[in-house]
């Protein structure tokens, strides 16, 4: 990732962006005795509607049910939303990786250029993907969340999935990004198997996506998600055994197919009348928030729960095996699935809330997250960077360039008019579902630019949605609001530019790339 280095070296020197001033809250941060423990639980392939949270509101407001959500069972998610806050339009890019780099840097895929997933054993942009982008992922000179947390005095411990690079790069190896500690973590992103009587994957046809260093479980009956929760409850405990704030990175593999079925959970779906599948990845779901329970309970044991700010988030929309990636159907009533450019593929569930509330905290009393309720704004996976930074006190290397903005205001249950409401999701790639697109919201209204017109894009370039009218993307209004269209492409096209974005070429092997243009 030497290149990227260089450009935001270059980019920082003409002062893109220079970020050194001090928030209220991170000044007040600066002066606590006690430095918050923080937990990024992270959920691979978990869209908005995975969950029996309501997530998404009726015309009033008020958290409205979905079918989705009397099907899934997450009692754990249910309490940490109760005691906090949830974003109905929180935003990740529709593929893992790109997701996964952004969280580390603070920076939209666009800019660091991760802007796919990685195949950690080949390059691949596709036939007219860019030719430079970043493939190899992160460096051990990036800037990176844990790197700067150790900084600071963190015990850094990642545990589960990486996926921030490919074989034979530094960022496979989580310990080269900052982690003090790498359980199970490596360059792929879907394990070999979940059940330990298969030793994760090892041994199997699947055995190069063997999750290492569970070897003690193996031949047990232990499944990987309830592995990961063991393996970081011990890294927890030894690491407050040693007085030391900590930063858990908890990124189970969970949910990605393989879609095996937690026998733990099997009994509650099997009358579902949902497919095998549907009923597998309900047991997976039902697994991961098994996994947060435990963590929580864990954390009120050793005594720090009090001092512990969890996110909980996933890294892309849903992948539920229910139907087809553009209809609606596995993340209904929202339209599309995981790696789609419609909301299903991009719209992600984001709860934040202090693992055992109380308002005598000191660090509590600083950042106040009121009890169940929803923020409407608009946020996404890069504000996770700045918002971590200015809970700790940490300030970013100087002229250190990010596209997130600290979610403090909106962490209270306030709006903040002054926050763009834009979201850019850039994916000059092919094949994966959707197709060499780009899509950019701004406040109720968003485009989808399609580079090379086909079926999936109704055989236009242009897609164009009026999200408060229309939240599940029944009716393009391309054709019948040309004037708002040009507005929100040149909006797009600015900001890809501001991005120094990436754009597919004109055909493979060619250096030329297409990019967007004005209807």
């Amino acid at each position: 990732m030497n290149s990227r280095v260089l450009r935001l070296s270059a980019l920082a020197a003409v002062c893109f962006l220079v970020l050194s001033s001090v928030s209220p809250l991170k000044a007040a941060k600066l002066n606590a005795k006690q430095p918050p423990n923080i937990v990024v639980f992270l959920v691979d392939d978990m869209g908005v509607m995975d969950t029996s949270v309501p997530f998404l509101t009726d015309a009033e407001g008020n958290p409205k049910r979905y079918p989705l959500n009397d099907y899934y069972i997450t009692p754990n998610m249910e309490r940490l939303a109760k005691q906090g806050i949830r974003f109905n339009n929180f935003y990740a890019m529709s593929v893992c990786s790109p997701t996964r780099v952004s969280i580390l840097t603070g920076q939209n895929a666009a800019r660091h250029h991760t802007t796919n997933w990685i195949n950690p054993a080949k390059n691949n942009k596709g036939p007219k993907g860019p030719p430079n982008w970043d493939w190899e992922g992160l460096s051990k000179e990036d800037v990176t969340l844990p790197r700067l947390l150790q900084k600071k005095g963190y015990r850094t411990i990642h545990v589960g999935k990486g996926h921030f690079g490919a074989d034979g790069f530094p960022g496979a190896e989580p310990l080269n990004l900052g982690f003090n500690v790498n359980i199970a973590g490596a360059a792929f992103g879907a394990p070999g198997s979940y059940y330990a009587e298969k030793k994760y994957g090892l041994g199997t046809r699947r055995a190069h996506h063997a999750v290492p260093g569970l070897d003690k479980y193996h031949g047990t009956d232990t499944f990987l998600t309830e592995a990961l929760t063991l393996e970081a409850d011990a890294a927890l405990a030894e690491t407050v055994k040693q007085k030391q704030p900590f930063f858990l990175y908890m990124a189970h593999y969970a949910v990605h197919a393989p879609f095996d079925s937690d026998p733990r959970f099997a009994d509650h779906y099997k009358d579902s009348g949902k497919p095998k599948n549907a009923q597998a990845f309900a047991t997976l779901i039902e697994g991961m928030d098994k996994s947060l329970g435990d963590i929580m309970q864990q954390l009120e044991k050793l005594g720090v729960a009090e001092n512990t700010l969890i996110f909980f988030l996933g890294d892309n929309g849903s992948d539920a095996p229910l139907g087809h990636q553009h209809a609606v159907a596995c993340a209904a009533p929202l339209r599309g699935k995981k790696g789609a450019h419609y909301e299903g593929g991009m719209r992600v569930p984001f709860i934040a809330a202090w693992a055992k509330p109380n308002p005598d905290n000191e660090n509590q009393q600083q950042l106040p997250i009121p009890a169940d309720v929803i923020q409407t704004q608009v946020a996404a996976v890069y504000d996770i960077f700045p918002t971590i930074l200015d809970i700790t006190g940490i300030l970013p290397p100087q002229g250190y360039i990010m596209d997130g903005l600290p979610l403090d205001q909106l962490l209270l249950g306030e709006q903040d008019h002054s926050r763009p409401q834009t979201f850019l999701m850039n994916y000059p790639h092919s094949p994966h579902r959707s197709n060499y697109f780009t899509v950019y919201r701004d406040g109720d209204w968003k485009v989808i630019y399609h580079y090379f017109p086909s079926e999936e894009s109704e055989g236009s370039h242009y897609q164009l949605y009026n999200l408060a009218k229309d939240p599940f993307e029944q009716h393009n209004l391309a054709k019948s609001k040309p004037k708002k269209l040009k507005q929100m492409m040149q909006a797009l096209i600015d900001s890809m530019q501001a991005h120094h974005a990436q754009y597919p070429v004109e055909a493979e092997g060619s250096t030329k790339p297409v990019k967007p243009k004005l209807p």
